[in-house]
């Protein structure tokens, strides 16, 4: 009779054990499939902020030139660069910014060492001929998705970061940006890249998955 207790017992154990062992696995972390999905959906948003992002930078540069030649150019950068920034930030719930491995504005424009890595990796690709235009990575780590686009030296950009700036500019600049190092550039290198992350919730997996 005990020995018949025991077994009922036993059994019920069991069958508790498998049912805990169910609903643990009903609540599972996403799958690989389902980073994937992540990325294919984020991806097309950061590359619509970062069209936002330039297509409100160039054209106020290129007013401030014309109405004030390159000099005034360099306060508007300062000032509208880090000011759409923040408002495509506040917009949509990303971190908006723009880095480089030679950062004119030392004290937001340094890279973090996934930016740098990026960087780096994007400036092999275009010595061995890849167009900057199309070069994009992406990374999901943890809870946080990981955008950069590279952002090219174009005409324009040379009035201020060429290898010959008039000497009234290198005085605005100087006096601005006593650290700057962004300069001496030419038109096509990589001159840093738009760098945006979102964090995605306490239920994304602690992975990594990559866009080269």
């Amino acid at each position: 009779m005990q020995d018949r207790f025991r077994l009922l017992i036993f059994s019920f154990c069991m069958t508790l054990v498998a049912c805990t062992d169910n609903r643990v696995g009903s609540r599972a972390p996403p799958t690989s499939g389902a980073l994937q999905i992540s990325r294919q959906a984020l991806e097309p948003q950061a590359q619509a902020i970062v069209q936002q992002f330039a297509g409100r930078l160039k054209p106020a540069l290129i007013s401030a030139i014309a109405e004030g030649g390159p000099v005034h150019a360099i306060d508007v950068c300062a000032e509208t660069a880090p000011g759409i920034a923040r408002d495509l930030s506040a917009q949509f719930g990303w971190n908006v910014k723009r880095v480089s491995l030679k950062p004119r504005n030392t004290g937001t424009a340094r890279p973090d060492d996934w930016a740098k890595e990026v960087l780096t990796n994007f400036d092999t690709r275009t010595a061995q001929g890849e167009s900057p235009q199309v070069l994009v990575a992406s990374e999901i780590v943890g809870d946080e998705f990981r955008f950069m686009k590279a952002q090219p030296t174009g005409p324009l950009c040379l009035t201020c970061h060429g290898k010959s700036i008039d000497p009234a500019v290198q005085a605005a600049i100087d006096a601005r940006y006593p650290n700057d190092q962004a300069r001496g550039y030419v038109e096509g290198e990589i001159r840093g890249g738009f760098y945006l992350t979102r964090q995605l919730g306490q239920s994304t997996p602690v992975t990594t998955q990559r866009t080269p």
